[in-house]
């Protein structure tokens, strides 16, 4: 696989795909500090990336930029030095944060077990525009976005710019529910960095998800945007929200979507976790323990963020599959994506992910699968192009699986199938192994209506997710089928069906032939793939032959 081409970014008028634009209201944030920090911070020198002021009793004032930090004078700082900062500033909260009105800079508060202020440390709150960015094709999609990331990565500027994005150019009902005042500033007039979004505040930290859902309740928003979720009730509010309809976007802390697995109280948010005691045949298929974690539900949030760096995100499409590879103890391939100072978005498509490694006489059929292509520069979607139409929905009849399964899979991915009642409405009939031959009439109506026919080992939800996702390639490719049947592995000779046909019969030779003595028919497959079967068959000191005609033809297993 090569390098992507690369190519610059087409210019665009829309100014969420503009280059990054600071605006932060610094003098602000000094007029209120002690005369010796002001002066220490006059130049714009000083001022460049400053992330925030310390100012400790006792100690000499600090300024803190990314990975340095530089003293202020040679002064320690005094009781009377606090005192005029608190004068000059609003009443703390419940949270010991206090703001500046109409800017976006937070104070905290250090107290002594009297309550006395003994320390404040004045963080910088910049309205960056421009970061969005990064995430602009995910807003198109109307589904919950979680971000992710250490302290000070930039979650609540880049919270701060959706919110304005999705109220002002995507005309959506957006409330901001600001706890902390963080998003949109101190005071009553929220900070224009938000746009047309509106803000409930909260008069207590531990009230947030009653908010939440007054928010809801009262105001009829189709987004919520909510800073740091960190307790139950509010991870238990976020679902309650999203299963009324109600796009959320949030932030939790959390370096990567495996902290919030591990985490019990934000598990939730992925979809929690749970213990599952296998039976003896599918924890050997798994070459697994029997029991094993699961995810229990779908996710709160479909589309979750890994921030780490301001400029450096990968991206979740889909965090069901994620959690449960993760699950799994599997590698998962999320999707880089880097902005670089003109605006220009680079992206990184990785392959899907790797199976487990072939046994020695499979060799032949697996080749190495590549590393991550390189960074590529792409253009962004442009929102005011029209959209292409969607294709149909490909109606799937099921045969020996119940419609649930079939509409839960289709649910976790997000696929555009249609699960029908009747042959008659389908495009594609979806069997598990030896149902269709218990009711032939059905194979003929098949036949009759020139429908495609999928077999498929088990009606485990893995299994049913890459059989229509295998139906649905075959739509988009056009290729036929003979006799109106399609078996799992049949005609691509791709590495994960020699994979899937070799570990077909290792289970046949082990489980049946080699036990009970009697001899098994395998499934349809190529020349090619038959070949390695009869190779893994003599392996086992057993003998095989070949039955059927075309593409029919099968591997039968006889015993010793």
């Amino acid at each position: 696989m090569g390098s992507s081409p690369r190519r610059p970014l087409e210019p665009s008028p829309h100014p969420s795909l503009s280059p990054q634009r600071v605006t932060d209201d610094l003098d602000r944030l000094l007029a209120v500090l002690p005369p010796v920090v002001q002066r220490a911070l006059a130049g714009p020198e000083q001022r460049e990336g400053l992330l925030e002021v310390v100012l400790d009793l006792g100690r000499v004032p600090e300024a803190r930029y990314p990975g340095r930090v530089l003293a202020l004078g040679g002064d320690a700082i005094e009781r009377s030095d606090l005192a005029a900062v608190l004068q000059r500033l609003g009443p703390f909260g419940g949270d010991n944060r206090a703001g500046i009105e109409r800017t976006l800079h937070r104070i905290s508060a250090i107290r002594n077990r009297t309550g006395d202020v003994v320390g404040l440390t004045c963080r910088v709150g910049r309205a960056v525009f421009g970061t969005v960015a990064m995430v602009r094709d995910l807003l198109d999609t109307g589904q919950s976005l979680l971000l992710m990331g250490r302290p000070g990565v930039g979650k609540t500027t880049a919270l701060r710019e959706i919110a304005r994005v999705l109220a002002d150019d995507l005309q959506r009902r957006v409330v901001v529910i600001d706890t902390s005042n963080e998003i949109a500033g101190d005071g009553d007039i929220p900070h224009p960095a938000i746009g047309r979004a509106r803000r409930m505040q909260v008069a207590r930290p531990e009230l947030q998800h009653q908010v939440m859902i007054e928010a809801v309740e009262n105001h009829m928003p189709e987004v919520i945007v909510i800073d740091e979720i960190g307790t139950e009730l509010e991870a238990q509010a976020a679902r309650t929200i999203a299963e009324r309809g109600v796009m959320l976007v949030a932030t939790a802390h959390g370096n990567e979507l495996a902290n919030l697995i591990r985490n019990p109280t934000l598990s939730d948010l992925v979809g929690g976790i749970q213990s599952v005691t296998l039976g003896d045949e599918e924890a050997r298929r798994r070459r697994t323990q029997k029991t094993v974690l699961e995810r229990a539900a779908e996710p709160t949030f479909p589309l979750a963020v890994e921030m780490h760096s301001r400029h450096r995100w990968l991206v979740h499409r889909d965090v069901a599959g994620t959690v449960d590879l993760l699950l799994r103890g599997q590698p998962t391939h999320p999707q880089a994506r880097e902005l670089g100072s003109d605006g220009r978005l680079l992206l990184r498509e990785d392959g899907p992910v790797r199976p487990a490694p072939p046994p020695a006489w499979a060799t032949a059929v697996a080749p190495r699968r590549p590393g991550p292509a390189p960074l590529a520069v792409v253009p962004l979607p442009d929102p005011t192009a029209p959209r292409p139409v969607a294709a149909p929905a490909l109606r799937i009849y099921g045969v020996g699986v119940a419609a649930q399964q079939l509409e839960e899979a289709v649910r976790r991915r997000q696929l555009p199938v249609e699960v029908v009642e009747e042959p008659e409405q389908a495009d594609a009939l979806l069997s598990v192994r030896g149902q269709l031959g218990r009711d032939p009439e059905l194979r003929r109506q098949a036949r009759d209506l020139g429908l495609p026919i999928l077999v498929i080992k088990s009606d485990t939800p893995h299994q049913l997710q890459r059989a229509m996702e295998r139906l649905l390639e075959r739509r988009q490719g056009g290729g036929g089928t003979v006799d109106g049947e399609e078996p799992v592995g049949v005609g691509a000779d791709r590495p994960d069906d020699a994979h899937a046909a070799l570990e077909e019969c290792r289970l046949a030779v082990e489980q049946v032939v080699l036990p009970q003595g009697r001899p098994v028919e395998l499934l349809p497959r190529s020349e090619a793939v038959r070949a390695l079967q009869a190779e893994l068959v003599h392996h086992y000191r057993l003998r095989s032959a070949v039955f059927g005609r075309g593409r029919q033809q099968r591997l039968r297993v006889f015993p010793a």
